[in-house]
């Protein structure tokens, strides 16, 4: 990883020397980006990479208010943003997850899930704290029915937007990381998983359904802060598990709640909306066939990871049934009865045996008359 000492060099630009220094080199992106806000001429530039795009001024009872859209200029603050999530990943790996992996003495395929994990972790704590902290402070929680009421929310507060930008840019950034590891297998499941959250991230920030995604994120993720956890504490100690069934029990009911939220607000609320037009340009994607392939999509979703999670509970179940009644089929084995050693009569003197009277107890030979 980045900002680590090493005494071997690679050829510049060669395959090897990107991997072990891609953070030094995004680190370096960002430095030209932020430098670029000191002069006058290239400060427009810079600080369209650094800050979100497409700000309007709406009108309220009091004041003014800025809100954001989104447009095409949105991919370059989500590619600078990819740069400063890279430089994030190398600092949390180099400083908390190689020092702590170093202890535990992982195999190569449990080190490479305890990063995965390490990583996880982290970002789930952020995004759920960050994703509270918003719903809270926009009113979604208190509010239901602002999930679908005023659609189509093209008008985004500051939070908001920035928070899907930030999102985005995690999730891409996770696609060149997997070039970077080192245990392959491993890379179709994880493709799995970012492409998942790409496309429904993605989906609730193109389609304006920017509420109803955020209240979804953060269900998923507090389910996933807390799995990622218990397999952190299941490396340190593969005998502590009880987590695991916490998080069984919140899987099962995160699906059910993320399942009737999206029936809610999109099968109900927006099918009652008046405006059920389509409407690019105005950001209205309210008809029939949209709310179906948004339902279609998020039902698919929940049964695939609901199967998944079925068939690793069986897995489970399986092996620890298979390792119970092997433990049962190994018969006892018997105790072998202490030989008894037959030891002569009186007792040992500078390794001689003489008898109880001091005298010698072999026989003596009688002499021949």
């Amino acid at each position: 990883m980045a900002f680590r000492r090493r005494t071997k060099s690679y050829p510049l630009f060669s395959q090897e020397f990107v991997i072990h220094n891609h953070a030094d080199i995004g680190f370096c992106l960002v430095l030209c980006v932020l430098i670029g806000l000191m002069f006058e001429v290239t400060a427009k530039t810079a600080f369209l990479f650094i800050l979100p795009q497409y700000n309007i001024s709406v009108p309220t009872a009091d004041s003014e208010t800025v809100h954001y859209h989104y447009g095409p200029k949105d991919l370059v603050t989500i590619l600078f943003y990819i740069f400063i999530t890279i430089i994030l990943h190398a600092v949390v790996q180099e400083y908390i997850l190689d020092k702590i992996s170093k202890r535990l003495h992982l195999s190569k395929v449990k080190h490479s899930k305890f990063n995965e994990s390490g990583q996880l972790v982290v970002f789930h704590f952020t995004s759920v704290i960050w994703c509270f902290y918003v719903v809270v402070t926009e009113g979604y929680l208190t509010n239901p029915r602002s999930l679908w009421e005023d659609y189509p929310h093209v008008h985004l507060p500051f939070q908001v937007k920035f928070f899907y930008l930030c999102q985005l840019a995690y999730w891409l950034h996770a696609l060149p990381e997997l070039y970077f590891q080192k245990v392959r297998k491993e890379i179709p499941r994880q493709l799995q998983y970012i492409c998942l959250y790409l496309v429904h991230i993605a989906g609730a920030y193109l389609l304006n359904l920017s509420r109803l995604g955020l209240i979804l994120l953060l269900l998923q993720y507090s389910t996933e802060f807390l799995f990622h956890t218990a397999r952190l504490f299941y490396f340190a100690d593969e005998n502590n598990e009880k987590l695991f069934s916490a998080w069984a029990a919140v899987f099962g009911v995160t699906r059910l709640f993320i399942l009737t939220l999206a029936v809610l607000a999109i099968g109900f609320g927006l099918a009652r909306m008046e405006n059920q037009a389509f409407d690019p340009e105005k950001g209205n994607f309210n008809t029939l066939f949209c709310r179906l392939c948004v339902l279609l999509l998020v039902c698919a979703a929940q049964a695939w990871l609901m199967w998944r999670f079925i068939h690793s509970q069986l897995r489970h179940w399986r092996e620890y049934w298979n390792e119970q009644s092997a433990k049962r089929r190994v018969p006892a084995t018997p105790r072998l009865p202490a030989r008894l050693i037959k030891r002569e009569s009186g007792y040992h003197e500078n390794g001689v045996v003489k008898a109880e009277n001091g005298t010698s107890p072999r026989t003596k030979k009688l002499k021949s008359p």
